[in-house]
């Protein structure tokens, strides 16, 4: 299972409950703050195609192909998700075009997770980003098999929201028992 994390923050209230879910459990983690994605650039109809940008976006894509389970872990940043997870998504228009990968044939195989975290009323307004992911998922074939939205104002307040951490502790018992 792979754990890609899009917050800003290390240790944040979306990482917390992501990491609640996935104890005790052989995980690879990728912080997305650590590492550089630069922004997509457009070139699906130059004549050449997409160019390697030369940051570590090829490195992430090579492990995320590696694993059948991956986890999108997120803040509701103004009722989406961060930058540099969208920065990420966006980057998979240029997999699709590299011939070198099969990009799209892998995916289609994958099984996703997502984890948000917000604070204002994130039950109801991260909603529309959960389906932003579906769609996402949904267009190489592959399923959105589970979410947890929690609701965190300030550091470490993730940890009082019971109904996302115990939805966690489900997640983690039922793939413990696989």
């Amino acid at each position: 299972m792979l754990v890609i994390y899009g917050s800003h923050r290390n240790n944040g209230n979306s990482e917390q409950l992501a990491k609640h879910m996935i104890k005790e459990m052989k995980t690879e983690e990728i912080f997305l703050r650590d590492l550089t994605i630069h922004p997509i650039l457009d070139q699906r109809h130059d004549e050449e195609g997409f160019k390697h940008r030369g940051d570590d976006y090829y490195g992430v894509v090579e492990r995320l192909l590696q694993h059948d389970e991956v986890i999108l872990v997120t803040p509701l940043y103004w009722y989406g998700m961060s930058g540099r997870m969208k920065n990420f998504v966006d980057r998979w228009s240029e997999s699709l075009r590299d011939g070198k990968i099969e990009f799209r044939e892998s995916m289609n195989r994958k099984k996703f997770y997502v984890v948000v975290v917000g604070g204002d009323d994130p039950n109801q307004k991260a909603l529309p980003l959960i389906m932003q992911f579906r769609h996402i998922v949904e267009f190489f074939g592959a399923k959105l098999e589970d979410y947890i939205i929690g609701e965190a104002n300030s550091p470490g307040h993730i940890l009082e929201d019971e109904r996302a951490m115990k939805r966690a502790e489900i997640l983690n018992r039922k793939w413990r028992n696989i």
